[in-house]
């Protein structure tokens, strides 16, 4: 069976639609959502925006579809109005900033307090970190990122967002509480950047980190370090600005620590909150152990809870 994914192009979209996808049992592909210029709508918040194809570039869906994963707010509306135009289901993934009626299931996170006779509310945002790619990246990467070292500190790193802030100065600030754990730990430290860095902070945090041994290793072409980045530290730390950033590292075995930032998001706080329940995160470097924890992952619940509420046309 076939899924068509609606959403903005950005990668972290991309690849939460992706990972429903495929822990559903769908093969996919992605449409990207484009608005089309000129139209008054598209500066309005995406709750006044009407169902309507019209406000996108066309969509070229497969006839072997089946099932429409949206996600995000313009995702949202692109997707219930390909939904009702082609007559299939449609899952949403985030909160649409919209009506939820259009829609099979929404699937959306518990910090939202989002309700519905067809919400589903998860923990972690949707992602395609899995066990076997965590295994496949393991092998790729495994030398390159412990290079022999006895024990490994990825860093992930987001980057300013309107939200949080992660410039010159917040780059100072993290990389002494980095260069500390690392004095007093002696592990080696690996930083990858996500394309919100800046050019400016990740140049402090190498300046600062490089002389004790830290390294910083950016994606080039199609290696990412990424997800062997996952798969090869002991332990992993995450600057708070990114829901899906934070989801991914708790998808692994690896203890997580999240690093603060200038700012304030009560989404983002009753998210971490959820997860310092769950005993999956903690909020200081002091406290990070090394030893293995349970995976947090509710992408699979979402892709059994679409199995359950929909039944799919087996043809094509």
């Amino acid at each position: 069976m076939h899924a068509a994914i609606i959403a903005e192009d950005f990668a972290g979209m991309r690849s939460q639609g992706r990972g429903l996808a495929e822990r559903t049992g769908f093969s996919w592909e992605f449409h990207p959502v484009i608005t089309n210029r000129g139209r008054l709508v598209s500066r309005l918040s995406v709750r006044f925006w009407p169902h309507s194809l019209g406000l996108f570039a066309p969509f070229s869906l497969s006839s072997a579809t089946r099932l429409i994963i949206s996600v995000g707010g313009k995702g949202g509306v692109a997707g219930a109005a390909l939904g009702k135009r082609y007559g299939l289901p449609v899952v949403q993934i985030q909160h649409p900033r919209v009506k939820l009626s259009p829609f099979a299931l929404v699937v959306a996170s518990q910090h939202d307090r989002l309700e519905g006779p067809n919400v589903l509310s998860v923990r972690t945002a949707m992602h395609d970190v899995t066990p076997a790619r965590l295994e496949e990246a393991g092998k790729l990467w495994k030398d390159r990122i412990r290079a022999g070292a006895e024990k490994v500190l990825g860093v992930l790193l987001g980057g300013s967002n309107g939200r949080y802030r992660l410039e010159e100065a917040e780059a100072a600030v993290l990389s002494e509480k980095l260069a500390g754990f690392m004095q007093v730990t002696g592990v080696r430290c690996v930083l990858t950047p996500s394309r919100r860095t800046s050019r400016q902070a990740l140049e402090v945090l190498r300046e600062r980190l490089m002389p004790l041994g830290g390294v910083v290793m950016e994606g080039k072409g199609n290696e990412n370090p990424y997800m062997g980045l996952l798969a090869c530290a002991d332990a992993l730390a995450v600057t708070q600005d990114s829901v899906s950033m934070i989801s991914e590292a708790v998808a692994t075995d690896r203890p997580v620590c999240i690093l603060p930032l200038q700012g304030r998001s009560s989404r983002l706080e009753r998210f971490v909150k959820i997860l310092e329940k769950e005993g999956r995160v903690q909020s200081s470097l002091r406290n990070v152990s090394f030893s293995p924890c349970k995976r947090l992952d509710d992408t699979s619940l979402a892709a059994e809870e679409i199995h359950r509420r929909i039944q799919f046309n087996q043809e094509g």
